[in-house]
């Protein structure tokens, strides 16, 4: 049986990996998610913050159906943005350990290089923590050339895939990015799948 993934995400610009397509690619089943929304539509006018897309907003409960989630996070002064917001809202879960022994991996947007990509992975760790759900890191072995790759600027890490956004939103997540992402979803399914065998 395909192990069924959740891929949530927040953004405030659109930058969404190609996760999902990797882990279909490898067999599994992945749905996205958008994580709710806390500021108000007048700041996010302000910010001029475009549409959300059309993904539906996933409530805490509803985790519990899935055997392993993709957090899309976008970092804000290497912050969890509104993810931390999020989290708050899951005591009841982590008081009945609803979530131990799921797993876990994560994909970052920041705006430049120096944003904290990795920081903001690391900084999830506590909450998967208490929770006991397993982080699944990128690692290297199956995006050496990627993530080595000195000819373009582009985001990732060992902790997950990663985009740059710029200053303003206005960058899209390279081709490179796309297919580290990519190989990361189909990475992450395949590890939960050995498990469970």
């Amino acid at each position: 049986m395909p192990a069924k993934i959740a891929i949530v995400i927040y953004s405030m610009h659109g930058h969404i990996a190609k996760s999902k397509a990797g882990v279909e690619g490898a067999g599994g089943a992945a749905t996205i998610y958008r994580a709710p929304e806390t500021l108000p539509q007048e700041i996010l006018e302000k910010m001029c913050a475009p549409a959300k897309p059309a993904y539906p907003v996933i409530a805490p409960d509803e985790l519990i159906q899935f055997d392993g989630f993709i957090f899309g996070i976008p970092a804000r002064f290497v912050t969890l943005t509104l993810w931390q917001a999020f989290w708050d809202t899951t005591d009841r879960l982590w008081s009945k350990g609803a979530l131990s022994g799921k797993y876990v991996a994560v994909f970052v947007s920041t705006a430049t290089p120096g944003g904290g990509q990795k920081s903001t992975a690391m900084n999830m760790l506590s909450n998967f923590t208490h929770h006991g759900i397993i982080f699944v890191p990128l690692g290297y072995s199956h995006t050496f050339p990627q993530q080595t790759n000195m000819t373009e600027v582009h985001g990732s890490s060992a902790w997950g895939a990663g985009t740059f956004a710029g200053s303003d939103g206005s960058r899209d997540p390279s081709e490179l990015e796309l297919e580290i992402a990519g190989i990361q979803g189909s990475m992450f399914h395949k590890t939960i799948a050995n498990v469970a065998k």
